[in-house]
């Protein structure tokens, strides 16, 4: 069954990937962006691919109080939740209001839209069948260092989503999280730039250098740079979905590695 789904956080990656897709299997799309500068270029390649009947494009700035006065008005049978950003960097070096700013973008404001959305159907009588969707990561289940604020808003969204999977059950809405591994979006390695904008080797004891250089190390390696389309083409069968799992990780070698870590972390010594 065809289904109309809003997307947050489409303008490139796995959001717009999975909204042509989708398209393509004939969804239709409502994809929205950031920022303004986005919207046309999406627009000119949704019609270049001759999809501009099944693709709607917009601005939804999640601060902006106007656009998502704008997105209740939308009617869409699945919000999938996927914008967001990250903070890379030493934990107990990296300045909190970084830290506050990343749980505003990937936690805060995503839940903020996701009770406005979930009031209005059930408000409207037509909660039955709806769906939330949100784009998670293997770092909601598990903290690498260096990557600790970023995948911290992930564990936060992990506990959000399976608070609301248990409270809007009595409404028969369906709460979905995907898990991707670290897929070679760009997203990764531009939330490892990040630290060095604020790492001063006169004031810090993390050596720039040496972050670099682990960062580099992880990006080369096979699990750092996967081929996003496998993540893509997996996310074009979750999101529309009736049925499935409440969590989705991606590829099954890093579900496998989440497992025997939460297993471990049992008997982790100090």
């Amino acid at each position: 069954m065809s289904k109309t789904i809003l997307i947050t956080g489409a303008a490139g990656g796995f959001g717009r990937g999975a909204a042509i897709g989708m398209a393509r299997k004939g969804h239709n799309i409502i994809a929205t962006v950031h920022v303004s500068s986005q919207v046309t270029p999406l627009r000119e390649e949704v019609a270049r691919l001759g999809l501009s009947e099944r693709i709607k494009v917009a601005r939804l700035d999640l601060t902006d109080r106007y656009d998502i006065a704008q997105a209740l008005r939308w009617d869409f049978d699945v919000l999938w939740n996927n914008a967001g950003m990250g903070e890379a960097g030493p934990v107990w070096e990296i300045p909190l209001d970084l830290v506050r700013n990343n749980f505003e973008v990937n936690v805060f404001l995503p839940l903020d839209l996701t009770q406005r959305v979930v009031r209005k159907w059930i408000d409207d009588g037509r909660a039955a069948g709806r769906k939330v969707v949100f784009t998670s990561s293997m770092g909601g289940l598990f903290t690498p260092a260096n990557w600790g604020t970023y995948v911290a808003t992930k564990h936060a969204l992990e506990s959000v989503a399976e608070a609301l999977q248990q409270e809007l059950a009595p409404w028969g809405i369906k709460i979905q999280t995907i898990n991707p591994g670290a897929y070679y979006t760009g997203y990764n390695e531009t939330m490892a730039d990040n630290p060095f904008r604020w790492l001063d080797e006169s004031r810090h004891l993390t050596r720039p250098a040496a972050l670099r250089q682990a960062f580099d190390d992880f990006f080369a390696t096979p699990e750092g740079s996967m081929d996003a389309q496998e993540m893509i083409d997996r996310m074009i069968e979750i999101v529309p979905a009736d049925s499935g799992k409440f969590r989705n990780v991606v590829p099954q070698a890093v579900e496998d590695m989440l497992k025997r870590h939460q297993a471990e972390a049992w008997d982790n010594p100090i």
